[in-house]
Formats: C-alpha cells, structure tokens, sequence
C-alpha cells in the first residue's frame, strides 16, 4: 500500500462516522498515547523495565501501525500530502547528512 492510499483509506474509515477528524490538539494526543504503547512495549523487550508476570506481550508491529494510523489522521485532517512530504525530508537528509556517515563498504568481487 502506498502512502496516498493509505490516506486515502483512514480517510474513507473516518468518513462513515459522523463526528469526522477530531480537532488537532486531540489528535496529537492521541498519537502520544499511541507512541508510549509503543515505547512501553520497547522498553519491557530490550530496556531495564520488566513486564509484570500477569502482562500480556504486545506486538510491535501493530503499536508501530498504531502510529502511523494517527499520523495518517493528523495529516489529512491539517490537509498535508504525506507521500511529498516525506520525498522533502529524503531531500532533506540526503543535502544535511550524505558526509556525515561512513558509507558501507562494497566488497570487490575477484
């Protein structure tokens, strides 16, 4: 799926309900909570917070999807074409960050 498709589709899901896009304040709420589900999860794998015995484990595949979804929301709610967005930041980090790093190595084959 691309991402024009993407909004397209949470578009037509928050379409069918007559309350529509909530304002941008709620939104970006709803995105903090989203991305502290994700944060939780992270840190109970591979940082020093252990799960408690009787938690479930939660997939971060879905807390990620979770993400993106309210991304999806906000950007079509303040009207901004994510896909053109995100070749501007390619754009962005490619003239800021090309001599920053160490490229990878090629191996010559012989």
């Amino acid at each position: 799926m691309t991402i024009e498709e993407a909004q397209k589709r949470v578009d037509a899901w928050i379409s069918q309900f007559e309350e529509g896009y909530w304002p941008p304040l709620t939104n970006l709420a709803r995105l903090t909570e989203e991305v502290g589900e994700l944060a939780r999860e992270m840190n109970h794998r591979f940082g020093h917070k252990k799960k408690k015995k009787n938690e479930p484990d939660q997939d971060i595949a879905i807390e990620l999807a979770d993400v993106l979804f309210v991304l999806l929301v906000i950007a079509n709610e303040q009207g901004i074409d994510l896909g053109e967005s995100l070749e501007r930041v390619f754009e962005k980090y490619r003239e800021r960050d090309s001599d920053r790093w160490m490229p990878v190595q090629q191996e010559s084959k012989s």
